[in-house]
């Protein structure tokens, strides 16, 4: 590869800390391990400089905002008590439809793909959420599959995840499809993260690194 991909992390009030933070650590630790190669450059984007509240009200600094942010070639939307609010968040969703339309790929963590919903980018996708949150996102989503009972769908460019720690899942997942299988399965080590490749909505038995 010889092109750094940018790999831009939404993040607003009340966001979950895992939803953002494990698929962060996970980009992170994959551009480590091929130091020479620098795959990744990650960071944070919200929608002004402030800090961020988390849900539990850590205190989390923005890289870059909308106005800023630098094309991105994989966004990561994560899930939280604050999507209720951002669903009713024109600025938000603009951008965030925008910046879907031309990512490489765009992975939604937990309910962060309610957002997605909104802003019209999953219709006649498989999708999945929170085990929690199925049939409310299929009542936003009455165009798109919603499937239970799985960590992760491959939809092609969008990956969308189930609860919070399957967000580290989908993420490394991703790393699997750009970087390579290996490469997934050694960032999985390094994190000391038990993980095995799983299977894609679209019948993939495994990931495998892109052209």
């Amino acid at each position: 590869m010889s092109e750094q991909r940018q790999v831009g992390i939404l993040l607003f009030d009340a966001v979950d800390v895992l939803d953002f933070s494990g698929p962060f650590e996970v980009f992170v630790i994959a551009g480590r391990l091929l130091r020479e190669q620098n795959p990744f450059r990650v960071f944070t984007v919200a929608e002004h400089a402030a800090p961020v509240l988390t849900r539990g009200r850590l205190s989390v600094n923005p890289r870059y905002t909308f106005q800023d942010c630098p094309p991105l070639d994989v966004l990561v939307v994560p899930g939280g008590a604050g999507v209720r609010r951002e669903e009713g968040n024109f600025v938000l969703l603009d951008w965030l439809r925008k910046r879907a339309g031309q990512a490489e790929i765009v992975l939604a963590v937990s309910t962060g793909v309610f957002l997605l919903a909104q802003a019209g980018v999953v219709d006649g996708l498989e999708v999945t959420t929170h085990r929690g949150a199925l049939d409310a996102l299929q009542r936003t989503a009455p165009g798109a599959l919603v499937r239970s009972g799985v960590r992760l769908v491959d939809s092609g460019r969008i990956v969308t995840s189930a609860g919070i720690s399957a967000g580290i899942d989908a993420a490394l997942h991703v790393v699997g499809r750009l970087l390579g299988p290996q490469v997934a399965e050694q960032t999985a080590q390094a994190i000391e993260y038990a993980w095995a490749p799983l299977a894609a909505a679209n019948g993939v038995d495994a990931p495998s690194a892109l052209p």
